[in-house]
């Protein structure tokens, strides 16, 4: 099947706490009554078409704690055991670090490694956008924008237990993970240090582009690399630079 590339985006409930101030850098805690968690995540293989949500509601142990995430944190772990990438918006940062938190609080044990392809390090990276959003970028890119929410009501409902809040955030973690897909193939090409796919196939497949494993390539030059120099190849379907053989 080759490479098990998966589309990740989290959301997270706001921690629960005590201030002597609501004004900053006062309004620091005093003590902490909820600790965050992870309300829901939405995912899609590389290789499906669908894009699937997994909230707090679809569990048996949300009747007797409606924050308890452990057996939504069990899938995550089997999925992020299963990829051999995961890409995600600013995911280096916050998605993956914030699961691995989760993880390790309900008891669970580290997944198998993985490489992680982060869409908001190749924006800032490769581009000067006025915003690197993934939203924005959807915008800049005609490839969709985010679904319009109310904000901090929503996450407020899915805390409290409504259904119809839970509703939105599902239709949300739909579009935020289709967008992301859409932004990261617009931007691959551009990532500096994107896995090799080739790696990932098998040994008798024929070896094409290493970012989208397009074998539709194209002889453009020579490239020079110390004390060598390479055939320079670009793919004519992601627009990816790469070398081949030595000359």
């Amino acid at each position: 099947m080759g490479v098990k590339l998966l589309f990740l985006d989290i959301e997270t409930a706001p921690i629960l706490m005590t201030s002597w101030s609501m004004r900053s850098p006062e309004a620091s805690a005093v003590w902490v009554e909820r600790d965050t968690f992870i309300l829901m995540f939405s995912y899609k293989w590389a290789h499906e078409k669908q894009v699937r949500t997994v909230c707090l509601p679809d569990f048996p142990r949300y009747k007797r704690s409606k924050f308890d995430d452990k057996d939504l944190c069990g899938v995550l772990h089997h999925l992020m055991d299963e990829a051999d990438i995961i890409c995600a918006h600013n995911g280096d940062a916050f998605d993956i670090k914030k699961v691995n938190s989760r993880l390790i609080v309900n008891g669970f044990g580290k997944p198998s490694p993985f490489k992680t392809i982060d869409t908001l390090k190749i924006a800032r990276s490769a581009f000067k956008f006025d915003s690197a959003k993934l939203d924005n970028i959807g915008r800049y890119l005609s490839e969709g924008r985010k679904i319009p929410n109310t904000g901090a009501d929503l996450w407020r409902g899915c805390v409290e237990g409504d259904l119809k809040s839970w509703e939105t955030m599902r239709r949300y973690g739909k579009q935020d993970t289709a967008l992301l897909e859409r932004v990261y193939h617009r931007l691959k090409s551009w990532a500096p240090n994107h896995p090799n796919l080739n790696l990932y196939k098998e040994y008798r497949d024929r070896v094409g582009c290493p970012t989208c494993e397009s074998t539709n390539t194209q002889r453009r030059g020579i490239a020079v690399k110390q004390a060598y120099k390479y055939y320079r190849f670009q793919c004519r379907d992601c627009g990816s630079w790469f070398t081949g053989m030595k000359v």
